[in-house]
């Protein structure tokens, strides 16, 4: 992302209740997408290339494509939105903002109700810290 959208805390909180139904949708369909990989993985494990594809197989392979469609569509939707989703373990999602002068990001989680910490760009969530003062809470123009 050349020139990501910055937001402010309660720019970035604005967007939650959109952003917790991708998130939610995005985490449900992960595992469908991940049993039908397993499934293809079985069909296809006795498989030489020379029997050709079955019927069953092509209908596994369509079902991975539809799942990861999907998977790509919400992950579509939250760029839109002008975040960035960190993870399918624990529903992560950064906001790009400031602090001072340095951009960091704003974190959030499935599960939290308001956006609470922020973390350096290559810190990930371990390195998160509570936000305060010095976090832009107020929009640039």
């Amino acid at each position: 992302m050349a020139n990501p959208r910055l937001f402010t805390v309660a720019d970035a909180e604005a967007t939650l209740p959109l952003v917790r139904r991708i998130v939610g949708d995005l985490l449900a369909e992960y595992p469908r997408w991940r049993a039908a990989v397993a499934r293809f993985e079985v069909l296809t494990g006795g498989a030489r290339a020379d029997w050709g594809e079955t019927a069953d197989l092509v209908a596994a392979r369509d079902d991975i494509t539809a799942h990861a469609g999907r998977i790509n569509g919400y992950l579509q939707e939250l760029e839109a939105v002008g975040c960035v989703f960190k993870g399918f373990d624990a529903g992560l999602v950064d906001f790009h903002s400031l602090r001072g002068d340095q951009v960091i990001f704003l974190c959030w989680r499935l599960g939290e109700e308001r956006i609470t910490h922020w973390h350096e760009l290559d810190a990930g969530f371990a390195g998160r810290q509570p936000i305060d003062h010095s976090v832009l809470m107020e929009t640039h123009r």
